[in-house]
């Protein structure tokens, strides 16, 4: 079924108004030493939110020219010839823009679908505006060939449009980043800790979202005095000590109001800035996209866990010629990674204590090598090593070659758009009580993330399917659509009750009867008899006759035909010749040989 463009509910509890949307929902908690409770909650949406511009940290990289572009071929509408098809700009890869949640049946009994955009109001990808800052001075459209992402033809045309557009001057911290990337730093703002703060707050940002797609920086010290309080972070910048590039744009975004998004795997966002943050009740999310290897390697250990295959050893490797591969040659950076990529299987184990008891958790391995030829073409190789029953074991290796920035940028458009969405939605848990807005750190982005950032005291479910399910709820609960399930009880009992009839026609019909007669068959009426009606829930149900237990019938022969009878015969006869000659075999052989 083709999904549908627009949507609208049609319900009692909910309210379309003409600057927001107010639905009446009960969301009901589970406990394990006591029944759920229910607890009443009414969110609200903003219809109409301001145009959206974001701010990328790292806006010349690969990440950020490819999202500037993706946007921009799709305002377009440009396409372009390769070696095999013509091909158009799309939004492929994108949670918010291709993938689909359902709605329900239809009348013919069949799903209806219609895109996540579809359900609440967002801002449309063609319409955000992108600015940012990075420490190399080329304009975007030299960077296209550096990133060596995108089609030459495409390139050509996007050339114009890219040209005007120059990243701000960032900041450098030698000790943070690889060596290499030094031939790179001719665009800095100069001044200590707390001027480059300074000239971050001049830049005036209203009404933006700040992403960080920048290299990957070492992690930062975390000690009481330095950085675990709100007002031990800013003083530490004040005297230029231990304090990384990342966390003085995510300080500088906090203090101006503007949501700050951390896509790179280190600890960016430190106890004093999580603090800061719900100081000032502004919207953060993090760490790491996940794109492409983690991605694949959460959905498959969810699956193998789930059959009651235990996993014992998990090694991936992985190499790439980008410059985000050429800074991970640094130990300091790799372990950032390495880290990022090893937690996304710790959930699963978690969650088995049958297979994995404390302390005997899967071995993780994880290698990252640069090379310069495959440029941005990730090449990755992935080994799961399972133990199956009676001490067999199972060896899975899966291959996987892809272009990592192509990945990357539809979950920073998702971040961007589910974001903005979030400063818009509020909620009341009762008639006459404030409204509240999400927690400033925004656990709706978890799918999104390799190392997903919650609340304190939250769980961290890096379960793939459970990540999407958490974000595709709450925004059903935001319309008054039900939680998305799979019973299908009107297909899996026997008899179910009215409210859950089967819509639409029965899938599987009685079948037709051939010339000798209908076929029997237990569950379809003969064709004359009258279809039995079934008692109504409230009236006692008739006593049955427990299965396989049923007395078994006496089954008369069907007289033969004269055919049927002459080929009897015939076999007889053969049967006995058969049997003559085996007997008779050995006296055969000698008297032959006699003669």
């Amino acid at each position: 079924v083709e999904a549908s463009t627009q949507f609208f509910m049609e319900s009692p509890d909910m309210v379309y108004g003409p600057k927001a949307m107010e639905v009446q929902y009960e969301y009901w908690r589970k406990s394990v030493s006591h029944e759920g409770s229910v607890l009443k909650v009414y969110p609200t949406t903003a219809q109409q939110g301001p145009q959206l511009g974001v701010m990328l940290v790292g806006q010349g990289r690969n990440n950020g020219c490819t999202i500037t572009t993706q946007v921009l071929a799709n305002r377009l509408c440009l396409s372009w010839p390769t070696g095999s098809h013509r091909k158009e700009a799309n939004y492929y890869g994108s949670l918010t823009q291709v993938g689909t949640l359902s709605l329900g049946l239809d009348a013919k009994g069949q799903e209806v679908f219609v895109p996540f955009s579809a359900l609440l109001p967002m801002v449309a990808p063609n319409d955000l505006m992108f600015d940012g800052w990075d420490i190399s001075s080329l304009n975007l459209a030299q960077g296209m060939p550096r990133a060596k992402v995108l089609d030459w033809e495409l390139q050509e045309q996007l050339w114009p449009h890219m040209e005007a557009l120059r990243p701000q001057p960032s900041i450098y911290v030698p000790k943070f980043i690889a060596a290499n990337q030094s031939n790179r730093t001719d665009d800095l703002i100069p001044g200590s800790r707390m001027q480059q703060l300074e000239q971050i707050l001049q830049r005036g940002l209203d009404k933006v979202i700040v992403l960080s797609t920048a290299n990957t920086e070492r992690f930062c010290e975390v000690a009481p005095g330095l950085n675990h309080t709100a007002e031990n972070l800013l003083r530490t910048i004040k005297l230029g000590l231990e304090v990384s590039p990342s966390t003085l744009f995510a300080v500088a975004s906090i203090l101006e109001g503007c949501a700050f998004l951390s896509g790179s795997p280190q600890n960016t966002l430190v106890p004093g800035a999580l603090e800061l943050v719900c100081q000032l009740r502004v919207f953060v999310g993090g760490d790491d996209f996940k794109s492409g290897q983690t991605k694949v390697k959460s959905v498959l250990v969810e699956f193998l866990v789930s059959s009651g295959l235990k996993t014992t050893s998990i090694v991936s490797y992985s190499h790439l010629g980008n410059n985000d591969r050429q800074n991970l040659w640094a130990p300091l950076q790799f372990r950032s990674k390495e880290v990022s990529k090893s937690n996304v299987v710790d959930y699963m184990a978690q969650s088995n204590p049958v297979l994995y008891t404390p302390g005997r958790e899967p071995h993780h391995c994880v290698v990252i090598k640069y090379e310069p030829y495959v440029d941005d073409s990730k090449r990755a190789l992935d080994e799961y090593t399972l133990e199956l029953m009676l001490g067999g074991t199972n060896t899975r290796v899966l291959h996987n070659t892809c272009e990592d920035s192509p990945l990357a940028t539809p979950i920073m458009l998702d971040l961007a758009l589910l974001t903005e969405l979030c400063q818009h939605m509020s909620f009341c848990t009762g008639v006459g009580t404030e409204p509240q807005t999400f927690h400033p750190v925004l656990s709706l982005l978890i799918f999104l993330f390799k190392v997903p950032l919650v609340p304190p005291g939250s769980r961290v479910i890096n379960a793939l399917f459970g990540q999407r399910s958490c974000t595709e709820n709450i925004l059903r609960a935001c319309v008054g659509l039900p939680l998305q399930n799979y019973m299908l009880l009107e297909h899996t009992m026997e008899r179910p009750g009215p409210s859950l009839k089967q819509v639409g026609p029965l899938p599987v019909a009685c079948p037709v009867s051939n010339k000798k007669g209908p076929v029997p068959n237990p569950r379809c009426p003969p064709p004359e008899a009258p279809v039995t009606q079934l008692p109504s829930p409230s009236s006692p149900l008739p006593p049955r006759t427990p299965p396989f237990q049923a007395a078994p019938k006496t089954i008369k022969p069907l007289p033969l035909s004269k055919k049927k009878k002459k080929k009897k015969k015939k076999k007889k006869l053969l049967t006995w010749v058969h049997q003559v000659i085996t007997q008779n075999l050995n006296f055969l052989i000698n008297f032959a040989i006699f003669i």
